[in-house]
């Protein structure tokens, strides 16, 4: 009988660390929800019309077939039983001799009423779907004979949250709307049409140097987006955003991107959190009295130079590799070594030509920062054929100025969530 390792999710940490384990003389179960691997990075494409959800996807399995040692379970995982080293799902019960939480994170609203009733979200291709379907829907509305002041309800899409997703998302709308949506619709005023950043901060992608966080800005600008910073979020409700300073802003599409927080089922699994519902790790991303359990991605909270470290798919990746390296080096009978995050650097797309890229700690933006987002983004995407459809569609959108994913699918059960809406 060889040691069981047993990875609860298969985002970009627990995939990692699966591949980490693999051909080593343990037996590997990967357990998700979903039989696919997301990469996140591009999701809001998907909302923007720019980019298939397959494209973005690529099945576990297809991954771990060469792995002999490696086996997946379709599954969710809802309880923990750590005396008797077991996890739980509906339809199974797993024991493990080392289990690595890998389960990602959800959606923080920060208390604010109304926002997680009357918010879409960008966590999930279903969510991407969702999200594209209602943009779309809301042009289909408009252009019919309406009141102005619904019309303009309709029309103002605001994203709350100035970080990178909230910059990234707000820039590829942008371009929809005034690119192929513009030539669809030539019945509606689009100065009727607004996209709206919403930010708590006085800067979006607080992350990043002034002088490109001030480049940003001045993009978003240019392509007709309007930054509110210092604008705290009070109440949302289907048709209107509530500001702290009174100030309401009608909506019918408000796109939360300003936090994210642990799983919530997390919580009840008996292990030590912090904040934001993030399990506390030691170093070695062990759990404290409880060294046969790792956490590791967004799930753990893990601090480096008194700062949290940021929930990316790169801290991700190292610390999945790092978990499984550690497990290797326990069968070995080898001394574990603590996390050291190897920070290459971040970047943000804005839009066609323009980005914004901290490597090394040496600043760039414009077009060089761009190339080397789309080449980075291409790289690290798994599968051939999804890089060569992300090419042919980016290549499609940059010489034709078109979005050819501009589909309301599926049409009744949008119409089915609108109508509970109303």
């Amino acid at each position: 009988m060889r040691p069981r390792v047993v990875i609860a999710g298969a985002g970009f940490s627990g995939l990692w660390a699966a591949k980490t384990l693999a051909n080593q003389p343990v037996d590997v179960i990967l357990v998700d929800r979903n039989n696919y691997h997301t990469f996140l990075p591009l999701l809001y494409q998907v909302a923007a019309a720019e980019l298939e959800p397959e494209d973005i996807a690529y099945p576990v399995r297809s991954i771990l077939r060469r792995f002999k040692n490696v086996r997946f379970v379709l599954a969710e995982i809802n309880r923990i039983d750590l005396d008797k080293r077991t996890v739980f799902s509906d339809e199974y019960a797993i024991t493990y001799d080392y289990l690595i939480l890998a389960t990602g994170s959800s959606t923080q609203f920060f208390g604010t009423p109304g926002a997680a009733e009357n918010s879409f979200q960008l966590k999930t291709l279903e969510q991407g779907i969702t999200l594209r379907n209602h943009i779309l829907q809301c042009f289909e509305l408009a252009s019919r004979n309406i009141d102005d002041d619904k019309r303009q309800q309709m029309l103002t899409f605001t994203i709350v949250g100035g970080g990178p997703t909230g910059v990234e998302f707000a820039g590829a709308l942008a371009e929809l709307i005034h690119g192929p949506l513009r030539k669809d619709y030539p019945a509606i005023d689009f100065d009727y049409v607004k996209v709206v950043i919403v930010e708590a901060a006085n800067s979006v992608l607080l992350s990043f140097p002034k002088i490109l966080r001030d480049y940003a800005l001045d993009r978003l600008y240019r392509m007709k987006v309007n930054v509110m910073l210092e604008t705290i979020v009070d109440k949302v409700t289907p048709d209107t955003v509530h500001f702290k300073d009174k100030n309401i802003l009608p909506t019918q599409t408000v796109v939360w991107t300003a936090g994210i927080c642990a799983d919530p089922v997390a919580k009840t699994w008996g292990l030590p959190t912090a904040r934001n519902g993030l399990l506390m790790v030691l170093p070695t991303l062990e759990v404290q009295g409880r060294d046969e359990v790792s956490v590791i991605g967004d799930l753990s909270s893990m601090e480096e130079a008194r700062r949290q470290l940021p929930m990316t798919a790169p801290v991700a990746v190292q610390q999945g590799a790092h978990a499984a390296k550690n497990i290797i080096r326990k069968l070995r009978g080898t001394q574990t070594t603590p996390f050291v995050y190897k920070d290459r650097g971040a970047m943000v797309t804005i839009g066609r030509n323009t980005a914004v890229a901290l490597v090394s700690k040496r600043a760039f933006k414009g077009f060089f920062a761009w190339i080397l987002w789309l080449i980075v983004h291409l790289i690290n995407l798994i599968g051939f054929r999804n890089r060569l459809m992300v090419v042919i569609n980016w290549t499609m959108d940059y010489l034709l100025f078109e979005r050819a994913i501009r589909l309301i699918l599926p049409l009744r059960a949008f119409q089915a969530r609108k109508k509970k809406q109303t």
